[in-house]
């Protein structure tokens, strides 16, 4: 899909809309009849809606949440990493290893003094210790990281919170 035909669908996005997206973020397996009815709608408009959030990448997918306290891994640190490379291959080569290590939960480049900040969940620090001497600083072009340990997440947010 072309550039202009995303921000277009991103754009056009109606109170309809936004209350689908809004309702599919919290209960992705509601039927489209119960989803029409909430959004006061029909079902064959509500469908064509979904269908068209689909294909124009709005809607990306749909996914199982799971708690990660319930399943042990409670350990949360925050990484600054500084790249010795900031070129765009090396960027890229980054990029793609990032994706291959399951603890990392984010990674966002920076406009900051540092070039990467990561969110890790880990079972215990320990754990955390072991991804960070074998994995994140075996990332492409990695100089030096810096860790930072959360105590408690005081709010965490998906994106329907904010449609």
């Amino acid at each position: 899909m072309r550039e202009k035909d995303k921000s277009d669908a991103f754009g056009d996005l109606d109170r309809h809309d936004r209350r689908i997206l809004s309702i599919l973020a919290s209960e992705g397996r509601i039927s489209i009849a119960d989803l029409a009815r909430r959004i006061g709608l029909s079902k064959s408009p509500t469908q064509a809606r979904v269908k068209r959030l689909e294909e124009t990448g709005v809607i990306t997918g749909y996914r199982a949440m799971f708690d990660p306290i319930r399943m042990g891994l409670d350990h949360v640190a925050f990484v600054e990493v500084r790249l010795n490379d900031t070129r765009e291959a090396a960027l890229r080569a980054f990029n793609a290893a990032v994706a291959g290590i399951a603890q990392i939960e984010q990674a966002h480049m920076m406009a900051a003094s540092f070039d990467y900040l990561l969110k890790v969940r880990t079972r215990d620090m320990r754990d955390y210790r072991r991804v960070l001497a074998e994995e994140i600083t075996a990332l492409p072009h990695v100089e030096n990281t810096s860790t930072f340990v959360a105590m408690e997440a005081v709010k965490e947010s998906d994106v329907a919170d904010v449609i």
